[in-house]
């Protein structure tokens, strides 16, 4: 599962930081979806913090699995959460279906690191 834990880390990560960079950082793209969801920036700068920290958790998790475990977790639920939201704002399940699958993969590089 070596294998398997180092690609899903590392693919999950470089999807989760410029994402979670960009929502830290207020870009316009991300201000709309904000503002689309009903969310405030500060919220939103928030998710962009967990999205962060959980990317480089996964990173440190191929030194020590647990860290690895509890950072896709946390990206699972909240990535769950976001699908959550675009269904409950009403939009089509195909908006909410990036979400789902992250958190899809997100679940799977838990197992993998157990």
């Amino acid at each position: 599962m070596r294998t398997a834990q180092l690609i899903l880390s590392v693919v999950l990560a470089l999807v989760f930081l410029p994402l979670g960079a960009a929502k830290i950082a207020a870009a316009p793209v991300m201000r709309r979806a904000a503002a689309h969801l009903g969310a405030t920036p500060g919220l939103y700068r928030v998710v962009g913090a967990l999205e962060t920290a959980g990317a480089a958790g996964l990173l440190a998790g191929l030194a020590w699995a647990p860290l690895g475990v509890a950072a896709a977790a946390g990206l699972a639920a909240l990535m769950v959460a976001a699908a959550v939201a675009h269904l409950r704002h009403g939009d089509p399940p195909v908006r909410a279906l990036p979400a789902g699958v992250l958190a899809l993969t997100t679940v799977c590089a838990a197992v993998a690191a157990t």
